[in-house]
């Protein structure tokens, strides 16, 4: 028995070394026993892995969103939803029984994740050659950074609020003018906004608000509570309950009409007001779908010897009910 194993063990050594250096000669073609691909198509594979195992928003508002990459299906997301209006009934020191029995009929909505595509990236041979370090390992981090960024900045447009209504307030800032006729946001603002969710009875425990920088420096100067907590942040949040808000700051945040207070679409041109964002982390959710490598290697271009890559990502971050979305957008100072 020890023999034929190391019998096995040898012929397993010598397949293996014949295979490896098969492979960096001819690395397109060589396909092991077990069906993984060695080459280019395992390279795409490692990649592609290594960004759906590190896509994780660690350290910024999305991470507080919970992940359902479980109701995902060929790129598109079953999104569950309660059918009618009666929640059950909670009885209090009941002495009655049998308890009242009654079934829930739940709907579903079916959404196509979104479709994120980076711009491709190249390397020629001459920069590999004259650089000591891998550049094509720190492009693919850069791409994955830029699908972060964007997908973080497109998610918090898609559970932002369309407009002002019963169920989802929109309020203006009321501040001084800070100069250019924005008015600046108080502490007074976040306790209205606190007092709308109150009546709208969204749950206290959950609630996440996202501010702008600009809306972030006009706390920082009218409240040390707020500084102390933005120098002590902890894992990306600045505070843990400031008014009932769990706080973060962001770059980006969805821009409202400057006329009819409408959101406007992501990306847009128009310069708008400013807004901060609340949301509910229980009644929001992301998902992640497939992601692609795109990759073609310089010794497939003979004339310019240069390798090209980039990526395509599913993704998507919903509201499942109105219930938590809010905003408050710049208020204009009177002319």
């Amino acid at each position: 028995m020890k023999s034929a194993f190391r019998i096995f063990l040898v012929l397993g050594l010598i397949v293996a070394t014949v295979v490896s250096g098969f492979a960096k000669e001819n690395p397109e073609v060589v396909t092991l026993a077990s069906g993984t691909v060695v080459g280019s198509d395992l390279k795409n594979t490692l990649n592609e892995k290594f960004i759906l195992k590190k896509f994780r928003h660690v350290g910024t508002w999305l991470g507080e969103v919970m992940s359902k990459d479980n109701w995902v299906n060929n790129d598109t997301i079953k999104i569950p939803k309660r059918a009618g209006d009666s929640a059950p009934s909670v009885l209090i020191n009941n002495t009655v029984y049998p308890i009242a029995t009654a079934g829930r009929d739940d709907e579903h909505v079916v959404v196509s994740l979104n479709k994120y595509d980076t711009e491709n990236r190249e390397v020629t041979d001459d920069e590999l050659y004259a650089i000591a370090y891998d550049k094509e390992g720190d492009v693919n981090l850069e791409l994955k950074e830029e699908l972060e960024e964007k997908t973080t900045d497109h998610a918090l447009h898609s559970i932002s609020p369309v407009g002002n209504t019963a169920d989802t307030p929109v309020l203006e800032t009321t501040g001084e003018d800070d100069g250019t006729g924005r008015l600046r946001l108080t502490r007074k603002d976040l306790i209205s906004l606190k007092g709308k969710l109150d009546k709208l009875k969204v749950p206290k425990k959950g609630r996440i608000l996202v501010l702008n920088s600009d809306h972030a420096n006009d706390l920082l100067q009218e409240d040390s509570s707020f500084e102390k907590g933005y120098h002590n942040r902890t894992e990306g949040a600045i505070s843990i309950n400031y008014y009932g808000f769990k706080i973060y700051e962001d770059v980006y945040t969805p821009v409202y009409d400057d006329t009819t207070l409408q959101k406007l679409a992501f990306d847009s041109v128009n310069p708008g007001r400013t807004s901060s964002i609340v949301f509910h982390k229980k009644t929001t959710a992301k998902a992640k779908g497939t992601v692609t490598r795109y990759a073609r290697s310089s010794k497939e271009d003979p004339e310019n010897r240069k390798s090209v890559m980039g990526y395509r990502l599913y993704f998507g971050c919903y509201a499942l009910m109105d219930q938590g979305q809010a905003a408050i957008i710049d208020g204009k100072a009177a002319v």
